[in-house]
């Protein structure tokens, strides 16, 4: 029942909103509908990451402690952007250990925040793992942190992973969990576009 009401206002919301749109003009639009509009109308970031969907090869090393020999894989990577140009929706699949492992990312952009989040599905767990980052322009990065479930440990642990924009073509990802010692590299991914 909430959820009914909930959206028959939303949808009510957006229908006021094109007609008062319609009727006013840009220019003579009200200055939340601007502010709104702003919000939700794809950047210039959104185009940064709209010139990464494709097909990719993926070359995975991970370590599953300090010093431990990588365990090493390829797989490959499906991006597109959605709803509109707004979110960049990522397929990845690969075998680890002689098990095929399929996830599922999601990436934003909040243009009222300035801010990227990163949310991780996959079907080695049955959580999400959540980061929220910043453009680093030096480096052409996005920088993400966040926590994540470990069932080894029976707790939430925090990660850090930095994506790296190359060039169209490649891209790098490296991921680094937390430890008692600080934290050690725990994946690094090289991807190199196929079409």
């Amino acid at each position: 029942m909430k959820t009914n009401f909930l959206f028959a206002l939303l949808l009510s919301l957006i229908l006021t909103f094109d007609i008062t749109v319609a009727q006013a003009g840009e220019n003579e639009m009200p200055p939340e509908m601007k502010v709104w509009m702003e919000y939700m109308t794809p950047s210039d970031v959104h185009q940064l990451m709209a010139a990464y969907t494709g097909e990719w090869k993926a070359e995975i090393k991970m370590w599953q402690h300090p010093g431990a020999e990588p365990v090493v894989s390829e797989g490959t990577t499906s991006m597109e952007m959605i709803l509109g140009g707004r979110y960049l929706k990522s397929f990845h699949k690969a075998e680890f250990m002689g098990m095929e492992m399929n996830g599922i990312s999601f990436e934003s952009y909040d243009n009222g925040k300035k801010e990227f989040t990163s949310v991780w599905i996959d079907n080695f767990g049955t959580g999400m793992m959540i980061g929220k980052g910043k453009w680093d322009e030096k480096t052409k990065s996005i920088n993400y942190a966040g926590v994540m479930y470990d069932p080894m440990i029976g707790e939430d642990v925090g990660f850090r992973e930095v994506i790296y924009y190359i060039d169209e073509d490649h891209q790098k990802m490296e991921m680094f969990m937390a430890n008692p010692e600080g934290e050690f590299q725990s994946m690094e991914i090289l991807f190199t576009r196929i079409k």
